[in-house]
């Protein structure tokens, strides 16, 4: 984040770098893996989440770190930020794999073993070496280090075995590099002698100890696990080239982008660490030394094993209660009312994904647009979207093909809706589409009338049973005018500045935030209610950061629910000392947007509430293209009130920010009612069920 010397020196004290807080945050996905109120197969899945997201977090952040030390163009506090991230982290890994070796004991407690291949017995072990054979040996391809073989490439997050050989041709030595090829799984299930037992076995740890058969005749001296880890930015200047063939070139780019970080295994070969450091120009704040795992990710595998005590209790979620029967008339109620639903708690499948649906077969639909940010591999929506153009209706569809990790399944969605006859937008020069609206018009008696979705989330159907999320319908003409107006922005060369109902970024969408501050401030000095509560993904943005300082120093109570990272430090004498920063983190991924202010009434209610897609970042508020709605029905207000005053009460899954920028995670109040105790989302998930 570029701040101006006059920022640096304004925010200082209350600025928390965001690369710190985003490893606070992963701190805490850590400890859900080691609450023991967590059931083991919960615990196994958030060791996995850790993980990929410390993937992510160097694949998308590690090479630009590096850059801004080079350039000294950080903040001065952010001199030594690739030093201090090691620092933080290599206890974290100690810790990660530390749980592993607790859930693993206890797992076989409970009749699950993890074992190595050397903890088999010897029937075992033969079993397991002749399905090597016939199974393993013949996909993996060693790759020697030699005169006449160079240094083989290694590709993103790939696992691989360096391996030392000797013989009489190189009685010096000879490096191999073994790739173990991600298609495997990673845990090998064994024909069990005991029924009540359920045994698997490492495939790292069977392929280690079955190297002879890969090297046959040769001497192993030693092998070292290890990965590494790729930039994931690619940077073109998109006014030189289309959007689609730029994409593309990024994918084939990335693959040799530079080694940002080398995992390599506690008994490493020095040797073999040598060679890597020197042939990636590696640092030491880029080698981590793994003690145990080195790819989390597979125990996904294990997670559906075991009596069904070992995970959470299984969420099916209910039929939206405002929308109609499935054989009743959709169209009807979203005109005479605006619909609300809140996923996961309210099935996506029967509110949006059938929304889209029913458009693509309704003869009275002219025209559907929709923007794609993620969609996933299983899409309800590309079928659907096809099947309408194909029956001649208008269909417009953004897919933003730059969606980080997305890339390639969307220029194949894209690709597909194309052939179709679907008119396919790729995104926006300079501006990444992020917003999640959808729009039907229908032909109707009195003319063509206008539907609309407005919501928090992606157009995802397996993400939608994971991250909790808002949607609105709506035909309020003064929503979807809006909407058909950004559509023609996004489509088409509409530069319209002005909008009824929404807030769109980059246009209104920051200035209208800051209206809305400036007046709790105000509201605050001339002694009438003043309050602000937001519920976020991340929180960075210079300018709305200075706003709420502002706030809290005029006496506003200020009060964040921030997922992941947050730059502002709450307790700041004289700065925020009426700001409180919390974080929920529990089996669903909080993904919602919720903007609230008090407005100067008593009644939260009669506040002013908006739901979107925007974070506030300056990327989201400058450039991308988001959308936020304001919610004006009293019963919707209501709903999201609830959503935001359980959150603020919740005592099992919250965490609060100290002013030095730590979380620690709230203590139980034994007097306080078994609702907060047991979290918002327990909590939500029990009040609709019997709503």
């Amino acid at each position: 984040m570029h701040m101006s010397k006059d920022q640096e020196k304004q925010l200082e004290p209350v600025w928390l770098q965001r690369d710190l807080g985003w490893l606070e945050f992963n701190r805490r996905v850590l400890r859900e893996a080691q609450d023991p109120r967590n059931p083991m197969m919960e615990r196994l899945k958030f060791l996995a989440i850790f993980s990929s997201n410390l993937d992510e977090f160097f694949m998308k952040r590690m090479e630009l770190i590096k850059s801004l030390m080079t350039t000294n163009s950080g903040a001065p506090w952010e001199s030594h930020l690739p030093e201090q991230i090691h620092k933080q982290l290599s206890p974290l890994l100690e810790q990660q794999h530390q749980t592993f070796v607790d859930l693993r004991r206890k797992l076989a407690n409970e009749g699950i073993d993890l074992l190595d291949f050397d903890q088999l017995t010897q029937p075992q072990q033969q079993s397991i070496r002749e399905g090597f054979r016939k199974n393993i040996l013949p996909i993996l391809t060693p790759l020697a280090v030699d005169p006449s073989h160079p240094f083989p490439f290694l590709s993103n997050l790939s696992i691989s075995l360096g391996v030392l050989l000797k013989d009489t041709r190189f009685p010096n030595g000879c490096f191999a590099r073994l790739k173990i090829p991600s298609s495997l799984q990673g845990w090998i299930p064994l024909e069990q002698e005991n029924s009540d037992r359920i045994q698997l076995v490492s495939t790292v740890s069977t392929i280690q100890a079955n190297l002879a058969d890969v090297f046959p005749c040769l001497e192993i001296v030693s092998t070292t696990l290890f990965r590494v880890t790729r930039d994931a930015e690619v940077e073109f200047n998109e006014e030189m080239v289309d959007i689609k063939q730029l994409v593309n070139d990024q994918l084939k780019l990335r693959r040799f982008e530079p080694v940002v970080r080398l995992e390599i295994d506690a008994q490493h070969d020095p040797r073999v660490l040598e060679l890597l450091q020197r042939e990636f120009a590696l640092s030491q704040d880029q080698i981590y030394i793994v003690p145990g795992l080195m790819e989390y990710e597979k125990l996904w595998e294990l997670t559906r094993l075991g009596p069904d005590h070992l995970r959470v209790e299984g969420w099916e979620p209910v039929y939206p209660r405002e929308l109609p029967g499935p054989q009743e008339d959709l169209w009807e109620s979203i005109r005479q009312q605006d619909i609300l639903v809140h996923h996961p708690y309210e099935s996506f499948e029967h509110s949006v994904v059938r929304f889209i649906d029913q458009a693509a077969g309704d003869p009275l639909v002219r025209a559907i647009k929709m923007t794609v940010y993620r969609v996933g591999d299983e899409t309800p929506f590309i079928e659907s979207l096809i099947r309408a153009a194909e029956s001649g209706k208008q269909v417009a569809c953004l897919i933003e093909v730059r969606a980080r990790f997305d890339e390639q399944r969307n220029l194949q969605w894209a690709a597909q809706l194309e052939r179709a006859g679907a008119h396919v937008v790729y995104g926006v020069v300079g501006l990444k589409t992020h917003s999640k609206i959808a729009l039907v018009v229908r032909q109707e008696p009195n003319g063509l009338q206008c539907y609309a979705h407005i919501g928090t989330g992606n157009y995802h159907v397996k993400t939608s049973k994971l991250y909790t999320d808002l949607g609105l319908f709506t035909s309020d003409p003064l929503i979807t005018e809006d909407v058909v107006d950004l559509f023609h922005f996004l489509t088409g060369c509409s530069a319209k500045k002005e909008y009824h109902r929404l807030l769109v970024s980059p246009v209104n969408m920051r200035s209208k935030f800051i209206d809305l501050i400036d007046r709790e401030i105000s509201n605050s000095k001339q002694g009438l209610p003043a309050r602000i509560v937001l519920k976020m993904n991340q929180l960075e943005d210079v300018q709305m950061i200075t706003k709420l300082v502002e706030a809290s120093v005029a006496g506003v109570r200020v009060e964040l629910i921030i997922r992941g990272f947050c730059c502002v430090k709450p307790g700041i004498p004289g700065f925020t000392d009426n700001l409180t920063v919390r974080s929920i983190i529990g089996r669903f991924l909080e993904h919602s947007r919720i903007f609230w202010f008090a407005n100067g009434e008593s009644d939260p209610i009669d506040g002013t509430f908006y739901i979107g897609s925007a974070d506030w970042m300056n990327r989201n508020l400058s450039g991308r293209v988001e959308a936020v709605a304001a919610i004006l029905l009293k019963s919707h207000r209501s709903k999201i009130w609830e959503i935001l005053e359980v959150s603020l009460k919740d005592q099992r899954n919250a965490w609060l920010m100290h002013s030095d920028g730590s979380y620690h995670q709230i203590t139980p109040d034994p007097n306080s009612n078994s609702e907060s105790l047991g979290g918002t989302q327990q909590t939500l998930m029990r009040r609709i069920k019997s709503s």
